[in-house]
């Protein structure tokens, strides 16, 4: 794996690494990582909580908008659930970087578990980034 910004970055990620998020690859606006739902991560409805399953979408875009080397940050971002996460799903999450202007860029993160007929996707998530000058 060759390291660049956003493996640095997730170096020093502490929330994410607490939870168990592993980053598989980042380079060239473009990230994979996993996460596997635990028994502190159901909720009520013993689901995955919808807030985990967006923290490891956003970890994923973090990384790939970070790949490029200067500090970039979420303008906003947004999350549609399409399946509920269950106790012991292996989670991959994969962002796609869709463009960058300016100081701006879009990224489509798929949150997905894989199944015995493939892949079922578990969430789409869309974040906006914004690089910045670093204090």
């Amino acid at each position: 794996m060759t390291s660049n910004a956003a493996h640095t970055m997730f170096a020093d990620d502490q929330a994410s690494k607490a939870l168990g998020i592993e980053l598989i690859e980042a380079a060239e606006g473009h990230a994979v990582a996993t996460m596997r739902i635990t028994e502190t991560m159901v909720n009520g409805h013993d689901i995955a909580h919808g807030g985990y399953v967006f923290l490891l979408a956003d970890t994923t875009f973090a990384c790939a908008c970070n790949s490029h080397g200067p500090v970039t940050v979420a303008a906003g971002a947004e999350i549609s659930f399409v399946a509920a996460g269950k106790l012991g799903d292996h989670l991959i999450a994969t962002a796609t970087e869709r463009t960058r202007y300016g100081r701006n860029g879009i990224y489509d993160v798929t949150v997905h578990r894989e199944t015995p007929d493939g892949p079922e996707v578990v969430a789409e998530f869309r974040g906006r980034s914004r690089t910045i000058q670093k204090a």
